[in-house]
């Protein structure tokens, strides 16, 4: 993970994401509409796997 790439998953967390597919950016999106927090958390774990 770079450091731009998580300071993006703190910012605005489906943006960071997006190169990881439909599912990814979808899931992210849905869980930072419903809260800010669990939208960096699944950011930020997604950016995480390998």
């Amino acid at each position: 993970m770079s450091f731009w790439r998580v300071l993006l998953a703190i910012i605005f967390p489906p943006l960071a994401v997006i190169d990881r597919g439909c599912g990814s950016f979808l899931i992210v999106l849905i869980l930072t509409c419903a809260g800010w927090v669990p939208g960096v958390i699944a950011a930020l774990v997604i950016l995480n796997k390998n």
